[in-house]
């Protein structure tokens, strides 16, 4: 009977076959473990000289690592394995042999490694964190469905940005300008106009020098957009999500998170409610500290990582400076040189993981925010329209996804939460 290594535990004292490659192996006397994985998860093959046979055991121990193979064995409960099962030997019918496997067991450098990501990708650790980010995007789409929001699909040519075009990048689309897509804000706000509550999940493209552990130039963003909704709502919706999805990993991916000796303890404290502070309180807060940092400047990551530090949930740090947040934000009505937005500061260093506003929906003061950042009338009318034409309050925001899965995979660097990533002078492989 042909199976997977996840499904094995409704085989137990079956004879199964699997289908694996061959990770790693090691033997002592007669006895060889083999070290197998097959996509859906890993597992110990045991292979017995006296129980195989001379041929079997001969075989196992000669094979080569990320051989590909068919494995029939019996499965066996196991309390000492990870999984909880291992697997007697029985049979191997190897299907292609490996030979000179770059990537061994023993230590390699970051860009021999990404060097080989397509390789990389294989080892146990890696499998771990792209199976967190599966599920992570899974409990997106539950969320958002039971939440009754519809998934909109932006484009990624535009021939406009959210943010302006500076870290754009360009391309000619026949005889006009374009750009790829850093946001798909501005299209999912005429969606949420037509549809009422709306997400999109897709690639996004930011054109910045930046070598951080936290920045990728090309990265995936899930951005909700709700109309009748003001900030409040807003942030009550984010905290709800976030939480979702941690409770998701938490129950889901238990293996993966082990893999990895993620402190889990760290994430089963995270539920909605979480604390809220504004920028005043941030930069008060900073200043007691002894940070050097004024009113009116953006905070960096060490700024981000002190603030975190006081919680032991993600804080929003609303109201910031209207100079330093984006011309759509809409004006806090008591205070117009702050607007109503919110960045959602993430534990353990790991910085902003959402950022999200209430957006003007005042036709005449969207207006002056055009002639504010130079904007084109003619680039923008079909989002001026959605003023002229119905406006009602509506507010948005955009997470991060591999900033996400970073968090709570434990992951310090985020060139490890997608599968190929594209890094300042990184297009290969």
């Amino acid at each position: 009977m042909k199976t997977t290594i996840s499904q094995v535990g409704k085989h137990v004292e079956e004879t199964v076959t699997i289908g694996a490659w061959l990770a790693n192996k090691r033997s002592s006397g007669k006895i060889a473990f083999l070290q197998l994985r097959d996509g859906t998860g890993f597992i110990q093959g045991v292979v017995v000289k006296a129980e195989a046979g001379e041929e079997v055991f001969t075989q196992a121990k000669e094979m080569t690592q990320e051989s590909s193979l068919y494995v029939t064995g019996i499965v066996r409960e196991d309390d000492r394995a990870p999984s909880g099962y291992e697997l007697t030997v029985t049979g191997v019918e190897v299907i292609n042999e490996a030979k000179d496997y770059p990537i061994t067991p023993k230590e390699h450098g970051t860009e021999f490694l990404m060097d080989h990501r397509h390789l990389w990708l294989r080892s146990k650790r890696q499998h771990a964190i792209m199976k967190i980010r599966n599920e992570i995007i899974r409990a997106t789409y539950e969320f958002f469905h039971e939440e009754g929001f519809v998934k909109v699909d932006p484009p990624i040519l535009t021939g406009s940005s959210a943010e302006g075009t500076t870290n754009l990048f360009h391309t000619k689309y026949f005889d006009e300008n374009a750009y790829l897509s850093q946001s798909g804000q501005l299209y999912m706000e005429a969606a949420a106009m037509a549809l009422g509550k709306v997400f999109s999940f897709g690639p996004t493209f930011r054109a910045e020098k930046s070598k951080t552990r936290r920045h990728l130039i090309e990265f995936w963003m899930i951005e909700p957009e709700m109309a009748f909704m003001d900030h409040d709502d807003s942030l009550e919706v984010q905290e709800n999500y976030v939480t979702h999805v941690i409770q998701s990993v938490l129950k889901n991916c238990k293996l993966e998170l082990k893999a990895l000796d993620r402190d889990t303890s760290k994430l089963e404290n995270i539920v909605a409610p979480f604390p809220r502070i504004t920028y005043d309180e941030a930069i008060d807060m900073l200043k007691k500290d002894g940070h050097e940092i004024e009113w009116g400047e953006d905070f960096g990551a060490p700024h981000e990582t002190a603030i975190a530090e006081k919680y032991d949930k993600p804080v929003f740090i609303t109201h910031y400076p209207a100079d330093i947040k984006a011309f759509y934000m809409k004006p806090d009505p008591n205070r117009e040189e702050v607007v109503l937005c919110a960045d959602l500061i993430a534990p353990e260093g790991y910085g902003e993981v959402i950022g999200g506003s209430q957006r003007i929906d005042d036709e005449a003061l969207l207006k002056e925010r055009y002639q504010e950042h130079n904007l084109s009338d003619e680039t923008y009318k079909w989002y001026m329209d959605l003023r002229t034409y119905g406006s009602v309050p509506h507010s948005g925001f955009g997470l991060g996804l591999e900033r996400t899965v970073a968090w709570i995979s434990g992951t310090e660097h985020v060139r490890e939460t997608i599968p190929f990533p594209r890094l300042l002078n990184r297009l290969y492989p």
